[in-house]
Protein backbone atom coordinates (compact mmCIF):
# COMPACT_ATOMS: atom_id res chain seq x y z
CA UNK A 1 0.00 0.00 0.00
CA UNK A 2 2.91 2.67 1.02
CA UNK A 3 4.57 1.91 -2.38
CA UNK A 4 1.04 2.39 -4.16
CA UNK A 5 0.88 6.22 -2.33
CA UNK A 6 4.06 6.63 -3.25
CA UNK A 7 3.50 5.95 -6.52
CA UNK A 8 0.33 8.28 -6.69
CA UNK A 9 2.31 11.02 -5.04
CA UNK A 10 4.82 11.10 -7.56
CA UNK A 11 2.20 10.84 -10.39
CA UNK A 12 0.58 13.74 -8.77
CA UNK A 13 3.87 15.92 -8.45
CA UNK A 14 4.47 15.10 -12.40
CA UNK A 15 1.11 16.38 -13.28
CA UNK A 16 1.80 20.10 -12.36
CA UNK A 17 5.51 19.81 -14.25
CA UNK A 18 5.78 21.82 -16.89
CA UNK A 19 3.85 20.45 -20.50
CA UNK A 20 5.34 21.28 -23.95
CA UNK A 21 3.82 24.88 -25.15
CA UNK A 22 2.37 23.55 -28.03
CA UNK A 23 0.70 20.71 -27.21
CA UNK A 24 -0.91 22.43 -24.75
CA UNK A 25 -2.11 25.15 -26.74
CA UNK A 26 -3.51 22.78 -28.91
CA UNK A 27 -5.32 21.20 -26.54
CA UNK A 28 -6.47 24.51 -24.78
CA UNK A 29 -7.53 26.44 -28.25
CA UNK A 30 -9.67 22.91 -28.59
CA UNK A 31 -11.63 22.74 -26.28
CA UNK A 32 -11.47 26.51 -23.81
CA UNK A 33 -15.25 26.72 -24.71
CA UNK A 34 -16.22 23.41 -23.15
CA UNK A 35 -18.07 22.85 -19.76
CA UNK A 36 -15.26 22.31 -16.91
CA UNK A 37 -12.96 24.76 -17.69
CA UNK A 38 -13.65 27.67 -14.62
CA UNK A 39 -12.53 28.44 -11.66
CA UNK A 40 -10.66 27.53 -9.31
CA UNK A 41 -8.45 25.35 -11.87
CA UNK A 42 -9.25 26.55 -14.86
CA UNK A 43 -8.52 23.69 -17.99
CA UNK A 44 -7.95 21.10 -16.06
CA UNK A 45 -5.64 18.34 -17.58
CA UNK A 46 -3.43 17.72 -14.68
CA UNK A 47 -1.74 14.73 -16.63
CA UNK A 48 -1.79 15.92 -20.33
CA UNK A 49 -4.33 13.42 -21.62
CA UNK A 50 -5.47 16.13 -23.80
CA UNK A 51 -1.95 17.02 -25.27
CA UNK A 52 -1.82 17.07 -29.51
CA UNK A 53 -4.57 16.17 -31.90
CA UNK A 54 -7.13 15.12 -29.40
CA UNK A 55 -10.71 14.33 -30.52
CA UNK A 56 -14.07 14.78 -29.99
CA UNK A 57 -14.82 11.26 -28.85
CA UNK A 58 -11.26 11.10 -27.16
CA UNK A 59 -12.41 14.28 -24.85
CA UNK A 60 -15.78 12.45 -24.55
CA UNK A 61 -14.90 9.24 -22.89
CA UNK A 62 -12.13 11.29 -20.88
CA UNK A 63 -14.78 13.39 -19.46
CA UNK A 64 -16.99 10.62 -18.65
CA UNK A 65 -14.22 8.78 -16.76
CA UNK A 66 -13.65 12.27 -14.71
CA UNK A 67 -17.19 12.53 -13.91
CA UNK A 68 -17.16 8.88 -12.32
CA UNK A 69 -14.13 9.30 -10.92
CA UNK A 70 -15.57 12.19 -9.16
CA UNK A 71 -18.50 11.13 -7.96
CA UNK A 72 -17.15 7.99 -6.85
CA UNK A 73 -14.45 10.03 -4.55
CA UNK A 74 -16.89 11.93 -2.95
CA UNK A 75 -18.97 9.22 -1.78
CA UNK A 76 -15.61 7.93 -0.67
CA UNK A 77 -14.54 11.44 1.29
CA UNK A 78 -18.04 11.27 2.87
CA UNK A 79 -17.73 7.68 3.58
CA UNK A 80 -14.53 8.95 5.60
CA UNK A 81 -15.98 11.64 6.98
CA UNK A 82 -19.29 9.59 8.21
CA UNK A 83 -17.48 7.00 9.52
CA UNK A 84 -14.37 8.90 11.32
CA UNK A 85 -17.05 10.72 12.99
CA UNK A 86 -18.26 7.16 14.51
CA UNK A 87 -21.50 6.40 12.61
CA UNK A 88 -21.59 2.72 11.46
CA UNK A 89 -24.42 0.48 10.45
CA UNK A 90 -26.20 -1.41 13.70
CA UNK A 91 -25.70 -4.83 13.91
CA UNK A 92 -23.09 -7.34 12.45
CA UNK A 93 -20.93 -7.84 9.60
CA UNK A 94 -21.22 -11.65 9.43
CA UNK A 95 -22.53 -14.65 11.22
CA UNK A 96 -19.32 -14.78 13.37
CA UNK A 97 -20.87 -11.83 15.53
CA UNK A 98 -18.50 -9.13 14.01
CA UNK A 99 -20.29 -5.53 14.44
CA UNK A 100 -20.06 -3.43 11.57
CA UNK A 101 -18.00 -0.89 13.96
CA UNK A 102 -14.96 -3.54 15.21
CA UNK A 103 -13.44 -2.98 12.09
CA UNK A 104 -10.94 -0.14 11.69
CA UNK A 105 -11.73 2.92 9.31
CA UNK A 106 -9.88 3.80 6.11
CA UNK A 107 -7.43 1.79 4.13
CA UNK A 108 -7.06 -0.01 6.88
CA UNK A 109 -10.61 -1.66 6.33
CA UNK A 110 -9.31 -3.16 3.33
CA UNK A 111 -6.18 -4.26 3.80
CA UNK A 112 -4.43 -5.37 7.15
CA UNK A 113 -4.62 -7.74 10.03
CA UNK A 114 -8.16 -6.42 11.40
CA UNK A 115 -9.91 -6.12 7.60
CA UNK A 116 -12.82 -6.90 6.29
CA UNK A 117 -12.70 -10.63 5.76
CA UNK A 118 -11.96 -11.58 2.23
CA UNK A 119 -15.96 -12.97 1.74
CA UNK A 120 -17.05 -9.65 2.90
CA UNK A 121 -14.80 -7.62 0.37
CA UNK A 122 -15.49 -9.93 -2.44
CA UNK A 123 -19.28 -9.18 -2.06
CA UNK A 124 -18.88 -5.32 -2.16
CA UNK A 125 -16.88 -5.94 -5.46
CA UNK A 126 -19.64 -7.77 -6.81
CA UNK A 127 -22.14 -5.19 -5.77
CA UNK A 128 -20.22 -2.46 -7.32
CA UNK A 129 -19.63 -4.13 -10.27
CA UNK A 130 -23.54 -4.65 -10.52
CA UNK A 131 -23.81 -1.14 -10.21
CA UNK A 132 -21.65 -0.07 -12.60
CA UNK A 133 -22.90 -2.72 -15.34
CA UNK A 134 -26.83 -2.48 -14.46
CA UNK A 135 -27.01 1.56 -13.31
CA UNK A 136 -23.78 3.58 -13.86
CA UNK A 137 -23.56 3.77 -17.63
CA UNK A 138 -24.58 5.85 -20.36
CA UNK A 139 -27.75 4.37 -21.94
CA UNK A 140 -27.71 4.99 -25.83
CA UNK A 141 -31.82 6.00 -26.92
CA UNK A 142 -32.76 6.93 -23.22
CA UNK A 143 -32.83 10.85 -23.77
CA UNK A 144 -29.64 11.42 -21.94
CA UNK A 145 -28.61 14.64 -22.48
CA UNK A 146 -24.69 15.06 -22.03
CA UNK A 147 -21.60 13.04 -21.26
CA UNK A 148 -22.32 11.37 -17.66
CA UNK A 149 -26.11 11.70 -17.65
CA UNK A 150 -27.28 8.50 -15.95
CA UNK A 151 -30.60 9.00 -15.57
CA UNK A 152 -31.28 6.33 -18.51
CA UNK A 153 -34.96 7.58 -18.91
CA UNK A 154 -35.77 6.47 -15.45
CA UNK A 155 -34.69 9.15 -13.13
CA UNK A 156 -35.21 12.55 -13.16
CA UNK A 157 -35.41 14.74 -9.54
CA UNK A 158 -36.59 17.40 -11.57
CA UNK A 159 -34.03 17.87 -13.67
CA UNK A 160 -36.15 18.29 -17.01
CA UNK A 161 -37.47 21.59 -15.23
CA UNK A 162 -34.36 23.51 -15.20
CA UNK A 163 -33.02 26.13 -17.93
CA UNK A 164 -30.16 25.61 -19.85
CA UNK A 165 -28.20 28.37 -17.62
CA UNK A 166 -29.68 26.40 -14.77
CA UNK A 167 -27.85 22.93 -16.04
CA UNK A 168 -24.62 24.36 -16.93
CA UNK A 169 -24.43 25.26 -13.28
CA UNK A 170 -25.02 22.33 -11.85
CA UNK A 171 -23.13 20.33 -14.21
CA UNK A 172 -20.14 22.64 -13.22
CA UNK A 173 -20.37 22.68 -10.20
CA UNK A 174 -20.48 18.63 -10.00
CA UNK A 175 -16.87 18.70 -11.88
CA UNK A 176 -15.86 20.89 -9.45
CA UNK A 177 -16.67 19.00 -6.71
CA UNK A 178 -15.44 16.14 -8.11
CA UNK A 179 -12.24 17.50 -8.66
CA UNK A 180 -12.08 18.39 -4.70
CA UNK A 181 -13.25 14.97 -3.91
CA UNK A 182 -10.53 13.36 -5.79
CA UNK A 183 -7.61 15.92 -4.30
CA UNK A 184 -9.25 15.13 -0.95
CA UNK A 185 -9.77 11.07 -0.81
CA UNK A 186 -6.45 10.87 -1.93
CA UNK A 187 -4.72 13.28 0.69
CA UNK A 188 -6.82 11.40 3.20
CA UNK A 189 -5.11 7.82 1.85
CA UNK A 190 -1.65 9.47 2.04
CA UNK A 191 -1.88 10.69 5.10
CA UNK A 192 -3.05 7.46 6.87
CA UNK A 193 0.29 5.94 5.75
CA UNK A 194 2.45 8.25 7.34
CA UNK A 195 2.38 7.16 11.06
CA UNK A 196 5.57 7.76 11.23
CA UNK A 197 5.50 11.41 11.02
CA UNK A 198 3.13 11.23 13.93
CA UNK A 199 -0.17 11.01 12.23
CA UNK A 200 -3.39 9.43 14.21
CA UNK A 201 -5.48 7.85 12.02
CA UNK A 202 -7.63 6.83 15.08
CA UNK A 203 -8.56 10.15 16.34
CA UNK A 204 -12.45 11.29 14.49
CA UNK A 205 -12.60 12.83 11.17
CA UNK A 206 -8.84 12.66 9.77
CA UNK A 207 -6.48 13.25 12.67
CA UNK A 208 -3.62 15.13 12.93
CA UNK A 209 -0.11 15.50 13.03
CA UNK A 210 1.19 15.64 16.56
Amino acid sequence: MKSAIIAALIGSAAAFAPAQNKAATTALNAFEDELGVQPPLGFFDPFGMLSGDCSQERFDRLRYVEIKHGRIAQLAFLGQVVTRAGIHLPGNIDYAGNAFDSFPNGVAALIGPDSIPFEGQGQIIAFIGWLEIAFMRDVPGTGNEHVGDFRNGALDFGWDTFDEETKLSKRAIELNNGRAAMFGILGLMVHEEIQPLGYDPDLPIIGHLQ
